[in-house]
């Protein structure tokens, strides 16, 4: 009986000497952080065995998420077109109600349809909670989110315990915004995907500084862009201040002057847009069902314009569907350029760099389903045009 007690006591203390050891080693464990992107040396998870990097997102929060992401998801405006841009879609394993219920005009969805099959994880919408049960169900281990508050950001992190990042478009008054070209990269870094967000940022790059050389120093004439999306289908009063086609081709946007507090994006008074009468009128054909409807009431109004008396009436695909669609505003300049500059743009055909474009970005040349959808490039009758899609009106 002695005996059994002298060989149980040191084999309790050995015990308890390596449970110290295995404290102190799991307390060293904690990574820090690096403002901007990813820490220094990754943290092994010892209850998991997986390894977390820590990362810095767009509203300037700290997030630990793993270094080998393969089940994502995107909640809001344009998030999941970032993950699309990434060649990203494989990861994807849920989408949002409203990508299903308006599964039309934008290039992402069309490119990729079978992301329309994915578990629904919420409603979708700027700033709306996502389902957090529907979230739960297809194991995220990171939930990329666009326009939300750091509260909500952190509410979602906190309920789920699945890390959130937030990523940002930034203002885009042209294609080459840094707050998105830093979420490009950010999302690319945790998603394995870094060399591709360069090429992107590469080739959105280069597409605006074609288009800036080509037309810098000459002379433009008066422009106007109606029937402009926000929040919602808008008809020929609703335009930007610095929308971006006009603002790269260096286009005299008659509505630049004015002054805005939502992103750029202004509602003018019919009798302002008469007094501007710009030279060319464009037409966001997201609007255009709502411009057609408005003609027949108002025809003279209409028919008053320097630009629809000389048949200098376009439209433009919209852009501006569920955040901005990058790859569409870069279609849209080089239609616009055409109109203002045939003889610097003769070489360029407008639908053929579209489809550049898109299969660049979402693997598919979506154009002719574009037009299909709101028209296309082209003169727009006002008196006899029809159009077979608008965008929503209250999205």
């Amino acid at each position: 009986m002695l005996l059994f007690l002298v060989l149980v006591i040191p084999v309790r203390r050995l015990l308890g000497v390596l449970l110290m050891v295995l404290v102190v080693v799991a307390a060293g464990c904690v990574g820090t952080s690096t403002s901007g992107g990813s820490s220094s040396s990754p943290t092994p998870n010892a209850t998991k065995g997986l390894t977390y990097t820590t990362v810095t997102d767009a509203l300037g929060r700290s997030v630990k998420v793993p270094a080998n992401v393969t089940r994502v998801v995107a909640v809001g405006p344009g998030a999941l077109r970032i993950l699309v841009y990434l060649n990203a879609t494989e990861k994807v394993v849920g989408i949002e109600e409203f990508e299903k219920r308006f599964p039309y005009g934008r290039p992402y969805i069309l490119a990729h349809p079978e992301l329309l099959k994915l578990p629904v994880i919420g409603p979708g919408g700027p700033g709306k909670m996502p389902d957090l049960e529907a979230l739960l169900k297809v194991h995220p281990q990171v939930i990329f989110m666009v326009f939300v508050s750091r509260q909500m950001a952190d509410e979602v992190q906190e309920k789920t315990g699945i890390p959130v990042v937030v990523l940002s478009y930034g203002t885009l008054e042209n294609f080459t915004d840094r707050a998105f070209f830093n979420s490009l990269l950010l999302a690319g870094k945790i998603l394995g995907r870094e060399r591709r967000a360069k090429e992107v940022i590469r080739f959105i790059e280069s597409q605006q500084a074609y288009l800036e050389n080509l037309t810098k120093g000459l002379k433009s004439p008066t422009v106007y862009v109606g029937g402009v999306g926000f929040k919602g289908a808008h008809g020929i009063t609703s335009t930007f201040t610095d929308y971006a086609p006009f603002t790269v081709l260096h286009l005299n946007n008659v509505a630049s002057d004015l002054k805005s507090t939502n992103f750029g994006w202004v509602q003018v008074d019919k009798e302002w847009l008469l007094k501007a009468n710009p030279d060319y009128l464009f037409v966001d054909e997201g609007g255009l069902k709502i411009i057609l409807d408005d003609y027949k009431n108002n025809p003279d109004f209409y028919n008053s314009l320097r630009a629809v008396k000389e048949g200098h009436v376009y439209g433009v695909l919209p852009y501006n569907f569920y955040n901005t669609n990058i790859g569409i505003a870069m279609a849209d300049a080089y239609y616009i350029g055409k109109v203002i500059y045939p003889s610097r743009f003769k070489s360029i055909d407008p639908v053929k760099k579209a489809n550049e474009i898109f299969t660049f970005l979402v693997g598919k040349p979506v154009y002719g389903e574009l037009a299909k959808e709101f028209g296309g490039f082209g003169r727009v009758n006002l008196e006899n045009g029809n159009v077979s899609y608008g965008l929503p009106i209250s999205p």
